[in-house]
């Protein structure tokens, strides 16, 4: 998640919690975002999160750990997370992994991202949130000049 825009810039649905799942939504995310150092990533005290694979991920990054018994620090993708159960998941009865996927797909690309408005956004969702920040940046780079 962006916290900027409040944006799920990249997932991944696994059924453990392999390093191999948060490494692959790591490349995902290097992939749909031009990352432009310094980037935080931010992440609880997890095995996955603290070994070598995900160092090695991460290596440009700067790296944001929870702090011991401070669940406040992951409050953003925790609302998230009981905001896709509540609006969405609860709705159904998931026969199988395959299903959760699209499930969860159809949840974050078709509703979340586009359609979803937030408050943190001035009530616009995460896509029109940050076509709204570029195109004020356009616009304030050109009247600098």
């Amino acid at each position: 998640m962006d916290l900027y825009s409040r944006k799920i810039i990249a997932w991944t649905l696994s059924e453990t919690l392999n390093v191999s799942c948060v490494i692959d939504t790591i490349n995902k995310a290097k992939k749909h975002r031009e990352l432009v150092s310094p980037v935080i990533i931010h992440s609880d005290r997890g095995s996955q999160y603290v070994s070598k694979e995900y160092k090695k991920a991460t290596s440009k990054m700067v790296l944001s750990y929870s702090k011991k018994a401070y669940p406040w620090d992951n409050a953003c993708i925790e609302s998230f997370h009981a905001i896709i159960k509540r609006e969405w998941i609860n709705r159904f009865r998931i026969k199988n992994y395959r299903h959760a996927y699209i499930l969860v797909f159809e949840y974050i690309g078709t509703f979340y991202n586009t359609i979803r408005i937030h408050s943190h956004c001035n009530y616009m969702s995460p896509n029109e949130f940050e076509k709204a920040y570029e195109k004020f940046k356009r616009i304030s780079m050109s009247t600098a000049s």
